[in-house]
């Protein structure tokens, strides 16, 4: 749990530059990699809905942010949803620093109408739903033939290359 505004931004700041380090890597034609047949959302879907969650689950406990329309379709360029992730990542920063205040996060509330939970439970929902959605993104990329890259430790390919470099140990 975050006892000030200042240390959920620090760790936002961390979570927002992995985020940004994946989405970098993303193509346009693997934002057409299917979860399944049976489950068509996309890559492209998932990518864009890292915005949502920042917009909805914030929203939802009362933050107003002026970002992008995230509950518009996805776009097909890669370019684009790395764009609005990272208009919407600011926009949402901006609005809490703005907006809410240290006392505030021990407040409860109900997230949603039904979540019991304080407003810095609703911060650590955001970094995890980031989190959870770009693990399932790092899947998808490989199944699309895009490396992603590493993020809390080397990827396949990265740790391959220090292994090599260490002689092959």
């Amino acid at each position: 749990m975050y006892h000030t505004i200042q240390e959920f931004l620090d760790d936002w700041r961390q979570e927002e530059a992995l985020t940004i380090k994946v989405l970098e890597r993303l193509t346009d034609a693997s934002l057409k990699q299917a979860v399944s047949e049976q489950q068509p959302r996309s890559l492209g879907d998932l990518a864009w809905h890292l915005l949502g969650g920042l917009g909805g689950i914030l929203g939802g406990a009362g933050l107003r942010i002026e970002g992008p329309d995230f509950k518009a379709p996805a776009p097909s360029s890669a370019a684009e949803i790395l764009e609005g992730y990272r208009q919407m990542s600011a926009a949402a920063t901006n609005a809490l620093k703005a907006q809410w205040n240290d006392a505030k996060l021990s407040e409860s509330l109900k997230l949603f109408g039904f979540i019991d939970t304080t407003y810095s439970g609703v911060l650590t929902t955001v970094v995890r739903h980031q989190i959870h959605h770009r693990g399932q993104m790092t899947i998808l990329m490989r199944q699309a033939g895009v490396v992603p890259p590493g993020v809390y430790g080397p990827n396949e390919e990265e740790g391959a290359a220090i292994r090599a470099a260490q002689g092959g140990k």
